[in-house]
C-alpha cells in the first residue's frame, strides 16, 4: 500500500446514524465514554469489511467484539450492511471450546489488524491487544484459544 495514501475508517462503512445510534448503545449498556464507544465502531465495521475479504480465520478483539455485538441486534441494517459490504451475510460464531487452529491469540489479533489494514482501513492498534482477545469470528473454524475473559 502507498505510504501517502490515507487509510480510510470503518465509519465510512455506516450511515452517520447508525454510528450514532450505534455509539449510544456501547455507551449505555458498557458505561464507555463517547470517545471509546466511537472507536469501537469504527473498528467493528473495518474488522467486518476484512472478515469480506479475506479467507484468513479472523477474531476480533473483546472491544471490537462489543461493536459487532452493537451492528448485530440491528438485524435488518446488519444484513444490509453484510449484503453491502460482503456480498453476503457475516455470521457471528462464538467459540465454546479452547481448541482452534488460528494460533494463539496475540497472533491471531495480529492477523486480523493486519487484514483491516491490507483492506484499506486504519487500525486502532490500542483495540487490537491480547488483553482484548475474544473468542468469536466470523470463521467456523475456531480462530482463537484463549480463555473466556473474566467477568467484572
Amino acid at each position: 500500500m502507498d505510504a501517502i495514501q490515507e487509510l480510510k475508517r470503518g465509519h465510512g462503512l455506516l450511515a452517520p446514524q447508525a454510528v450514532e445510534r450505534l455509539s449510544r448503545r456501547i455507551m449505555s449498556e458498557y458505561h464507555l465514554d463517547a470517545d471509546m464507544a466511537d472507536r469501537i465502531i469504527d473498528q467493528a465495521a473495518a474488522f467486518l469489511a476484512a472478515c469480506a475479504t479475506t479467507a484468513a480465520p479472523l477474531s476480533p478483539s473483546l472491544a471490537v467484539d462489543i461493536g459487532w455485538h452493537a451492528m448485530v441486534l440491528h438485524t435488518r441494517d446488519y444484513a444490509e450492511f453484510c449484503q453491502r459490504v460482503a456480498g453476503r451475510f457475516i455470521h457471528h460464531v462464538p467459540h465454546d471450546d479452547d481448541g482452534g487452529d488460528g494460533g494463539d491469540v496475540q497472533t491471531v489479533l495480529d492477523r486480523s489488524a493486519a487484514a483491516i489494514s491490507a483492506a484499506g482501513y486504519r487500525v486502532d492498534r490500542q483495540l487490537w491487544r491480547v488483553e482484548g482477545a475474544q473468542k468469536c469470528s466470523q470463521c467456523h473454524n475456531g480462530c482463537s484459544n484463549d480463555p473466556p475473559p473474566n467477568p467484572k
